[in-house]
């Protein structure tokens, strides 16, 4: 299917400027909102505390939610309306983890009854510890750092078949981060500093492809959790799932350009670089915009079907989308055309 007419010649090249400044912009943004707030707001899973899920059979009020939570001394617990405005949903969040035993759990229904003036159903619960939450949130940072530590390390050896110097690089990278361990540095400046070391080992490396990939790669993440933070969305499990989802589908874009400018480099040779990676842009764009329709086609469909349960995931998903297939076209392949002046001056 052809979706673009493969004759076409949009200057993306010519526009990278406006895109970086663009991309700084956003990135500036996610970085004062996660400075703002202190970080991203966290949930059960990565906080610790105690989740509850309840469903009353008449509507009521927050208020009188909060009533009955005061009267089982839970004042300090945060109420949300869950699902449709119809469903009567209510989520309960505690700092604190409850033993959530029978004789409590008769005890909380009733005074929420007695408050609202409705019987109670409790639908979930969901209790972490504040260690294990900090476990989890500290595996959660070494995972996706991790992914792209191996994401770079796979592109550096296919495009540029120097798997020993990548090798070497990933061994570099994870002797920082277990030295910096040794120091009790704090994970998510331990994964800043192991990112900074990728970035420059590629720049004096010269590992071109696999700069341009990482370079997209912080961009997407940094943008996603950035919106996340203003939008005052929780960090949980399923989000870092999507987070690493993300890196993947933004990784499968880059490598479809990168491929074809490679191969272009080998047809073209005699053309400027800004010409064939253009070129290379445009002839990948069809299948780009195909690829990007369609699944967001999927995403929007979750996102306004699927329920309170899944639409933070939904929602980081269509944002990743986007900003991954930005990226593909304005943040890595003008890198390579960087590095082209970089290496004449």
């Amino acid at each position: 299917m052809q979706f673009i007419k493969s004759d076409i010649n949009i200057n993306f090249i010519g526009q990278r400027k406006i895109a970086f400044i663009l991309s700084a912009l956003f990135i500036l943004i996610s970085f004062g909102s996660l400075v703002v707030k202190k970080g991203p707001r966290y949930g059960i899973d990565f906080a610790g505390g105690t989740l509850i899920q309840i469903q009353f059979q008449s509507p009521v009020e927050i208020d009188e939610v909060k009533s009955g939570l005061a009267a089982m001394d839970m004042m300090g617990s945060s109420v949300q309306a869950f699902g449709d405005a119809g469903d009567n949903e209510y989520l309960i969040r505690t700092d604190n983890s409850m033993t959530t035993s029978e004789n409590f759990t008769d005890q909380f229904k009733s005074a929420l009854a007695a408050a609202a003036g409705s019987p109670v159903e409790i639908r979930r619960v969901e209790m972490v510890g504040p260690q294990v939450g900090k476990d989890l949130r500290e595996k959660a940072l070494f995972a996706m750092f991790y992914a792209l530590l191996f994401i770079t390390f796979y592109i550096s050896g296919r495009f540029e078949l120097k798997w020993m110097l990548s090798g070497i690089v990933a061994v570099l990278l994870f002797v920082t981060v277990y030295a910096l361990g040794l120091f009790d540095v704090s994970i998510p400046g331990l994964m800043a500093a192991a990112l900074l070391v990728t970035i420059v080992l590629f720049w004096f490396l010269e590992l071109k492809y696999a700069m341009g990939a990482i370079v997209a790669l912080v961009h997407d993440v940094t943008i996603t959790v950035g919106i996340f933070s203003l939008f005052d969305k929780e960090f949980t499990l399923p989000i870092i799932a999507a987070l690493l989802t993300i890196i993947g589908y933004s990784l499968n874009d880059t490598i479809i350009v990168f491929d074809r400018i490679r191969e272009n480099l080998r047809r073209y040779h005699k053309n400027p670089l800004e010409m064939i990676i253009n070129r290379s842009v445009n002839e990948t764009l069809s299948r780009t915009i195909l690829t990007s329709l369609t699944t967001l086609v999927v995403l929007v469909s979750l996102f306004v079907l699927g329920g309170g349960i899944i639409h933070d995931f939904a929602f980081a998903m269509i944002v990743g989308v986007l900003i991954g297939t930005y990226s593909s076209v304005f943040v890595a392949s003008p890198i390579l055309l960087i590095w082209q002046k970089k290496a004449k001056s």
